[in-house]
């Protein structure tokens, strides 16, 4: 379901990161909209954005048709730029 443009400063939500502490851990995560059909999430209000000019959309509406694959790549490699390649720090598994 592709939106209308609704002008400068209307943006639609595409993602979003989750927090949560219990009992001094955290639990954390994100959610991207690759290409989920939006049509099964029309009576969700998204993090209580109640404003009609504001929706949901995703990455396929935008015109950018990329896989889960994709995205993972892009992630791993934003996230080893901020933090540098982790993998070469963790300690070897044990059998």
């Amino acid at each position: 379901m592709k939106r209308p443009d609704k002008g400068p400063g209307h943006e639609d939500k595409i993602a979003a990161i989750g927090v949560r502490l219990r009992r001094w851990v955290s639990f954390h995560g994100i959610a991207i909209n690759v290409e989920p059909d939006l049509s099964h999430f029309q009576a969700i209000v998204p993090c209580g954005v109640v404003d009609p000019r504001y929706g949901v959309t995703s990455l396929v509406d935008l015109g950018l048709p990329v896989t889960m694959a994709d995205v993972d790549l892009a992630l791993r490699q934003a996230f080893i730029e901020v933090f540098g390649d982790t993998a070469a720090r963790l300690p070897e598994a044990t059998a």
